[in-house]
């Protein structure tokens, strides 16, 4: 299921928006995808990123995806359980397993966003 509270890319990121800042992660079809996660590479809390930027990277068993970044802004923190279980992603991607904490510095970037029922769609759903 796809949580509504939140915004998705077509690359499978979500963020989840409060205040000004966003709690970015990838997708249960994206951990899926990409079957049992062994590492993940995170940014630097402090530096700053454009929408669209690859900030980072997940590592399976089976392959090695980019974390794309939603929206602008800077990092503000990263989950350091999930790069010391990356696992995590793949039992608990839409809680546990968020990525990194972005502090948005261009908010109308979330309008180019797909919404729950987009998201589902692009799924096939």
């Amino acid at each position: 299921m796809v949580p509504a509270d939140r915004k998705y890319t077509q690359e499978h990121e979500w963020i989840q928006v409060d205040g000004g800042t966003g709690t970015v992660g990838v997708t249960e079809f994206a951990a899926h995808e990409l079957g049992d996660i062994v590492f993940v590479e995170l940014p630097a809390v402090g530096s700053t990123w454009a929408q669209g930027d690859a900030v980072g990277t997940i590592e399976s068993v089976k392959a090695v995806a980019d974390l794309y970044l939603p929206v602008s802004g800077e990092i503000v923190a990263v989950n350091d359980a999930v790069t010391g279980s990356p696992e995590l992603l793949n039992s608990d991607s839409f809680g546990g397993g968020w990525l990194v904490k972005v502090k948005l510095s261009a908010p109308a970037e979330l309008d180019a966003l797909l919404d729950a029922a987009a998201y589902n769609e692009l799924l096939g759903g």
